[in-house]
């Protein structure tokens, strides 16, 4: 059966010399779309195939907001304890550890000091890789001093979340940072600071029902998925098919809970216009 045979061969390679394909040069975007990772890098990791804004951490946004990636960190060394001796699968302790080890962080969020176009201005980020960007007493805490040093140094606070909600660990401990947190920007207002909040996928829970929802003007990027209960819970708790997009960036803005949604190419422009504008300056 010749009909299944080259008639010269081609270039054949020993399975030695073969080589697998090297994980990461690659990244498939939920809609199916292949894009080449260096080049997904370039365009600040968001999919020029479809637009899909791949998640972040802070290291990306500092640089993408901060001057030339300049700015000091605040409260870096600052980490977690167990007051509650708290076990699930694991100790929570023994959890922060190996969480601190594979992130290279200290919690779910930091905070940087520095120029953006020019202008001094606070950023508190959260990292969702470090227990789903729980909130626990070290972040309400970070926040907090965070926001007193915009008052102190009469900056601007600009507030990027992606949690999951209170970290269950710590219980009544991270309940209380809603409040605190609150508070702070009840003070951050009285001083006529502007604070910008920037919810990215996803920000949920405790966190939309503190901080996350509290801006001078509240921003998102495409596609977040941004609400208080999980769509599910919504849906075994009403008893009510969910409308379509429920919980979705474009959802909450076509109904009031956002300002205005913008892609991440334009944040660094935009925040800062937002800013200007509350403080009536010149435009930069």
């Amino acid at each position: 059966m010749a009909w299944f045979k080259r008639q010269e061969k081609g270039i054949t390679t020993a399975t030695e010399d073969k080589m697998d394909v090297p994980k990461g040069l690659w990244y498939k975007s939920p809609t199916g779309k292949i894009i080449d990772a260096d080049e997904l890098a370039r365009n600040l990791f968001v999919s020029p195939e479809d637009d899909f804004h791949v998640r972040i951490g802070s290291a990306t946004y500092f640089e993408i907001l901060f001057d030339n990636n300049e700015f000091v960190e605040l409260d870096k060394n600052m980490t977690s304890k167990d007051p509650l001796h708290f076990v699930d699968t694991k100790k929570y302790a023994e959890r922060l550890k190996d969480v601190m080890e594979k992130t290279h962080l200290k919690d779910a969020v930091r905070t940087g000091v520095g120029k953006s176009k020019g202008k001094e201005l606070v950023i508190c980020c959260m990292d969702f890789a470090f227990i789903g960007g729980s909130m626990g007493a070290v972040v309400g805490e970070k926040i907090a001093r965070g926001i007193d040093h915009a008052i102190k140094n009469n900056m601007p606070f600009v507030m990027i979340s992606k949690s999951g909600g209170a970290r269950m660990m710590e219980a009544a401990y991270s309940l209380m940072q809603l409040a605190k947190t609150s508070v702070k920007l009840a003070q951050l207002a009285e001083a006529g600071l502007p604070y910008i909040s920037l919810c990215t996928d996803p920000t949920t829970g405790g966190t939309t029902a503190s901080y996350a929802m509290l801006g001078d003007i509240n921003i998102s990027e495409p596609g977040a998925l941004i609400g208080f209960a999980g769509p599910r819970v919504v849906r075994d708790t009403t008893g009510k098919d969910l409308p379509e997009g429920f919980q979705t960036a474009e959802f909450l803005l076509e109904h009031g809970f956002l300002d205005f949604i913008t892609p991440r190419k334009d944040l660094k422009d935009k925040i800062n216009l937002y800013i200007d504008l509350i403080q009536n300056s010149t435009i930069r």
